[in-house]
């Protein structure tokens, strides 16, 4: 039976934890309160989220996280704990060791339990309100309630605006977690503004990108059957807050100048979307390309893409298109690929594209414009220098942002979190040590 959807913000705090259970801190054993803050042995890392073939943006993001780590940390010991969504079970790979249902929240506290028998140094939690249970996702404060390790949380989503629920829920986060991952400035200006968290606790690390080559996209068509096009490319889970028809609306205006472009729209429908609603959103964006009259020159690749088809996908593509509908949208793991990619990006200006397309990185239009969308992307076309320059300075710029230097970031993060709370641990027996000679002393006396 799934758990009552109710806030658990009465709990302590993090502070309060620490203070009156320090059997919180279980997982380090006495002879480490001795030896100072020093560690021995690899880390043992578990990291909680969804984990592919679960298909969604955060899944992918925890599998190449993953992946990342495992290939640049060989010493560490790493295991994931999945997040199911209701009425789904998946084959996952051998390193998801336990699994969470969504809207139980039983599960959450047996999940805290398995990681504190497994003697699992540090947790990485990816949170997205959407992928916990309970009202703005609280249900996952139970199982950061009874860790007894560091935890590092990577925020996937910061509200500018949060409603009393999304307020409570991040508070406590916050105040549970040793680090805060964030992948964009507008989410660590958030944190600090909105929630009040300190900066030492925030942690910026962008959001990570396979290590692509800087190709010609004519040589990568084929696979799409796209040679001799121009390819304007979307990709990535469809909802109606994509703003995927001001492109189609834009096209009419591109083909009268360009009449070899198409636009490939590559993803499944979101699955709480399609639940919900079916496949409504690509039905009405098909009615509208037809009555346009341009069905010809929109391609829907409608299914969900690995991490491997996406790449040979994003390297065919001569300009890649985010029109996103509203400004609140902290992170974009597309956008940062078809960056990694070097690509020729136009954007509306949401939170995350007007970080990493400033400085010429990309071409901001207004939201729901598809005049600007069209004049952009003409201009593109036919000023083949800007657009070189323009994809040069993406390319570059996203060196930093390969996973493998991502994941160099994260175990960064784990280790600082894991000798800060060592230091704590060392510091709080110490104090104790000198009270209670103290109060040796005075009975001495």
């Amino acid at each position: 039976m799934s758990a009552p959807n109710v806030l658990l913000n009465s709990q302590p705090s993090a502070i309060a934890l620490q203070e009156a259970r320090p059997e919180r801190f279980g997982a380090y054993s006495a002879p480490l309160l001795f030896a100072g803050p020093r560690r021995t042995r690899p880390l043992r890392i578990a990291v909680v989220g969804n984990h592919l073939p679960r298909q969604c943006g955060i899944a992918t993001f925890t599998t190449d996280l993953c992946d990342a780590i495992a290939a640049e940390s060989a010493a560490s010991d790493l295991m994931v704990v999945a997040v199911n969504d209701a009425g789904s079970s998946y084959t996952y790979p051998v390193r998801v060791r336990y699994s969470i249902t969504e809207g139980e929240l039983s599960s959450y506290q047996g999940a805290a339990e398995f990681l504190n028998s497994a003697k699992v140094d540090v947790v990485c939690l990816q949170h997205e309100y959407g992928i916990f249970g309970g009202k703005a996702g609280s249900h996952v404060l139970r199982l950061l309630q009874h860790l007894e390790m560091p935890i590092v949380t990577t925020l996937h989503t910061v509200l500018r605006e949060p409603d009393l629920d999304q307020r409570l829920v991040m508070e406590e986060i916050a105040a549970l977690s040793d680090r805060l991952v964030v992948m964009s400035k507008h989410s660590a200006h958030f944190l600090q503004d909105v929630f009040k968290v300190s900066n030492e606790k925030i942690k910026l690390i962008p959001h990570g990108i396979p290590n692509l080559p800087f190709v010609d996209p004519d040589v990568c068509k084929r696979s799409f059957s796209a040679e001799g096009k121009t390819v304007l490319l979307t990709f990535g889970l469809l909802s109606p807050n994509k703003g995927f028809e001001n492109v189609i609306q834009a096209l009419p205006s591109i083909l009268s100048r360009h009449g070899d472009v198409i636009y490939i729209i590559a993803g499944a429908t979101y699955p709480q979307v399609r639940l919900r609603e079916g496949d409504r959103y690509r039905i009405q964006l098909q009615a509208l390309a037809k009555e346009l009259g341009v069905e010809q020159n929109v391609v829907f690749h409608n299914r969900f893409f690995t991490p491997q088809e996406m790449a040979s996908l994003v390297l065919a593509a001569d300009i890649y298109i985010t029109p996103y509908s509203h400004e609140a949208q902290a992170v974009s793991g597309t956008l940062a690929f078809a960056m990694g990619a070097g690509k020729a990006i136009i954007s509306t200006p949401y939170w995350h594209a007007t970080e990493l397309l400033d400085d010429e990185r990309g071409r901001l239009v207004p939201f729901e414009d598809p005049g600007a969308i069209a004049a952009a992307a003409i201009d593109l076309l036919e000023n083949r220098a800007v657009c070189q320059a323009m994809r040069e300075r993406a390319y570059l710029y996203g060196r930093n942002m390969v996973w493998s230097r991502v994941a160099r970031s994260y175990m960064r993060a784990f280790e600082n979190a894991s000798v800060d709370r060592m230091q704590a641990l060392h510091h709080g027996f110490s104090v104790q040590v000198v009270e209670q000679n103290t109060v040796s002393s005075l009975a001495n006396d």
